[in-house]
C-alpha cells in the first residue's frame, strides 16, 4: 500500500535537469520546544543515512542531495505558517466521510493507473535495512518476511533476487486486490518462496493474512505504508501485527515525518485530521514525530531504534531545493 510519492522515495520528489518544480520549500526544524538535548546532542544516532555534510552553504549546488540537513528557527516558523494556511480550509464534512468511508477504492484505483510504471527497485534497502539481505544467506536457516502494503513487490523483489536461503519464506500482503494481482502475476515472483495476498492491516476483526499463522513471522517490513492509515485505526493495527509477529521478532519501520516537503506543499481543501491529508487521488498520508511512534508501537512492542532522516534534495541545473523529512525505527517483540 504505497503511495505515488514512493515511485522512488528520492527520484519521485526529485526533478528531472527540465523538471517542472518551482517553489522553494524552506526546511523547518523538528528541533522540541523544550531545551532537552536532541538525538544528535546526546550522541544517539541510531541509523546514519549517509555521510555527505553540508558545511558550506556555498557547495550546495555539488551534489544532489545532502545528509542530516540541520534547521533554523526562521524555517519552522515558515513551515507553521503553511500548516496554520491549510488548517484553514480542510476538507468539508461530506467528502471527508466519502475518503474515509472507502479507502481500499482509491488504492485499486491507484495501482490501476500506475500498473506499468509503479514498480521501483529499492536499493537503498541493503543500507538501511541489511536484517533483510542477512536472511537471504545460504545458511541463515528458516527465516520468515512479511512485507505489510507490498504494493508492487517493491521490497519482495529485490530480496529474492538476492535470496540463496532454501528457507526462506517471504509474503507480501496490501489492502488493493489490484496490487496483490501485480505482485502474484509478475516475472519476479516465485512461489516456491513467496506469497501474495488481500489483507487489511486495521481488520476490526483482528483476521490475519491469509496463509500467515499467529506468531509465525520473523521480520514485518512496513515501507510508507503505516501513514495510510486513520489515526483511530493505530491501535487495532498494532493489535494485528503483534498477533502476527515471533516474540523477538522485528518490525522495520520507515514512513513521512513531521514537515516533510510532501506535507509543506498540500494547498486548500486537503487537511482531513491534524497532520493527516488525502492526496489528489483520492490516497490518504499521515506525517509522524519520533515521539508519536513511541506512543503508537511502544503499547506492544518494544523500539530498539527510531531516527528522523532529513535530507536535502537539490536541482543543481535549476536551483531547486527540496527538503524532505523521513521516519526510520525498528521495534522487537520482547514485551
Amino acid at each position: 500500500m504505497q503511495s505515488q510519492d514512493d515511485l522512488d522515495w528520492v527520484s519521485q520528489h526529485t526533478p528531472a535537469p527540465d523538471g517542472n518544480q518551482d517553489n522553494v520549500i524552506k526546511e523547518p526544524s523538528l528541533e522540541p520546544e523544550s531545551k532537552e538535548p536532541s538525538r544528535v546532542e546526546r550522541g544517539d544516532r541510531p541509523y546514519e543515512f549517509g555521510k555527505r555534510f553540508l558545511t558550506d552553504e556555498e557547495d550546495v549546488w555539488k551534489f544532489n542531495a545532502w545528509d542530516h540537513v540541520e534547521w533554523g528557527p526562521d524555517q519552522k516558523e515558515e513551515a507553521e505558517r503553511q500548516l496554520a494556511a491549510q488548517a484553514q480550509t480542510p476538507v468539508n464534512e461530506f467528502d471527508k466521510k466519502l475518503y474515509l468511508a472507502n479507502p481500499a477504492r482509491y488504492w485499486d484505483l491507484f495501482y490501476r493507473n500506475n500498473k506499468e510504471k509503479f514498480f521501483k527497485d529499492r536499493k537503498w534497502l541493503r543500507v538501511e535495512f541489511p536484517a533483510l539481505y542477512e536472511a537471504c544467506k545460504k545458511d541463515a536457516g528458516a527465516v520468515s518476511i512479511l512485507e505489510v502494503g507490498c504494493g508492487a513487490g517493491n521490497t519482495m523483489f529485490p530480496v529474492l533476487q538476492e535470496n540463496e536461503n532454501p528457507e526462506l519464506r517471504i509474503s507480501g500482503v496490501d489492502f488493493s486486490p489490484r496490487a496483490v494481482e501485480i505482485v502474484k502475476t509478475s516475472p519476479s515472483f516465485d512461489p516456491k518462496f513467496a506469497h501474495a495476498a488481500v489483507w487489511d492491516l486495521a481488520d476490526p476483526e483482528g483476521n490475519l493474512p491469509e496463509g500467515i499463522e499467529p506468531h509465525s513471522v520473523d521480520i514485518i517490513v512496513m515501507i510508507f505504508v503505516f501513514s495510510a492509515l486513520a489515526p483511530d485505526q493505530w491501535p487495532q493495527a498494532v493489535s494485528n501485527l503483534q498477533k502476527i509477529l515471533k516474540p523477538g521478532g522485528r518490525i522495520l519501520f520507515r514512513d513521512y515525518g513531521r514537515y516533510d516537503l510532501t506535507q509543506i506543499r498540500f494547498k486548500k481543501g486537503r487537511l482531513l485530521d491534524e497532520n493527516f491529508y488525502i492526496r489528489g487521488d483520492g490516497t490518504r498520508v499521515y506525517f509522524f514525530t519520533e515521539e508519536e511512534l513511541v506512543e503508537i508501537f511502544g503499547t506492544a512492542f518494544t523500539p530498539v531504534k527510531i531516527a528522523t532522516d532529513r535530507r536535502l534534495i537539490v536541482n543543481r541545473q535549476r536551483k531547486i531545493k527540496m527538503y524532505r523529512v523521513w521516519l526510520q525505527a525498528e521495534f522487537s517483540n520482547s514485551k
